[in-house]
């Protein structure tokens, strides 16, 4: 049971896995679409271009399976990095315990309060950075997502400070929209921590999410959040540089030989501009020829 609150073209590519058991399963993969790969290329490079100006965020919550009567998932910790620098706040529970002096045991018997602080402290950190743009992965819904926090900011009755859609930047459907979507197999950020070495200090998966929240290792759940909150910054920078390592090949990436081909020639203009003058010439030539 996790933690985690979360939680085409034609082509006749297809991905190779392997299951537990030995088995070759195939998979089919398309090639990305070339508007929105390019679109997205070029929201990466906008972000980058502001970096000063970009959060990468992260949290952590607790599970939102089983849940009396539908209760929304606490938020146990949030982490917010800046991309240009590292420079990062966090915000958990078990630390703002500590500041009102509440014993670790007791930390149950005053989660309400708790929590509540912990998300006044993030949302006067939003306040003040309104115009900033926030990088994150998959935080798109009301189950995981702004939308979550806002809302259990508001039971706690609070007013959340709503940050505009146009600042979000999905990390995760930037990936997807570049290099297609079986670009990896899941769970997708680990297997891109795998396939590109990244080291996965304090990082929790799912199920250890979900057994650390269980035991009220809030300690734990609070680094591993920031450990995410880093390792996206990391695969962020992949990608910027073009050297995100993934399973789809150069020929998946460029939807075949023909439309790579197409778009070298288009988007090199001196290139275009003399294959159209062969072509007129190639033409006339031909005229020539048939009189």
């Amino acid at each position: 049971m996790p933690v985690k609150c979360r939680p085409s073209n034609d082509s006749s590519q297809a991905l190779l896995l392997q299951t537990n058991y030995s088995q070759q399963v195939w998979y089919p993969m398309s090639a990305p679409d070339a508007t929105r790969q390019k679109e997205a290329w070029r929201e990466i490079d906008s972000i980058f271009s502001d970096a000063k100006n970009t959060w990468v965020i992260h949290y952590s919550c607790e599970s939102f399976y089983d849940r009396a009567e539908g209760r929304s998932p606490r938020v146990t910790s949030i982490a917010v990095r800046k991309l240009s620098d590292a420079q990062t706040h966090s915000f958990s529970i078990h630390q703002i315990a500590e500041r009102q002096g509440v014993a670790f045991g007791e930390i149950d018997q005053h989660y309400d309060r708790l929590e509540r602080l912990m998300l006044d402290a993030f949302f006067s950190f939003v306040g003040s950075y309104r115009n900033s743009h926030f990088l994150h992965w998959n935080m798109r819904d009301a189950n995981y997502g702004f939308a979550a926090i806002e809302h259990r900011y508001t039971v706690l009755s609070g007013t959340p400070v709503i940050i505009d859609d146009e600042r979000k930047h999905d990390l995760s459907r930037i990936i997807i929209n570049i290099y297609g979507k079986g670009y990896i197999s899941h769970p997708r950020m680990e297997s891109l921590i795998e396939k590109n070495k990244i080291r996965p200090l304090d990082f929790m998966t799912g199920p250890q999410e979900a057994a650390a929240f269980e035991e009220r290792n809030f300690s734990g759940l609070h680094q591993s959040t920031l450990r995410k909150a880093d390792i996206l910054a990391n695969i962020a920078t992949l990608v910027r540089d073009r050297s995100l390592k993934t399973n789809t090949t150069r020929w998946e990436m460029h939807g075949g030989r023909i439309r790579t081909m197409a778009s070298w020639v288009l988007e090199n203009k001196l290139v275009a501009f003399f294959a159209s003058i062969a072509s007129i010439i190639g033409l006339a030539l031909t005229i020539y020829a048939i009189k």
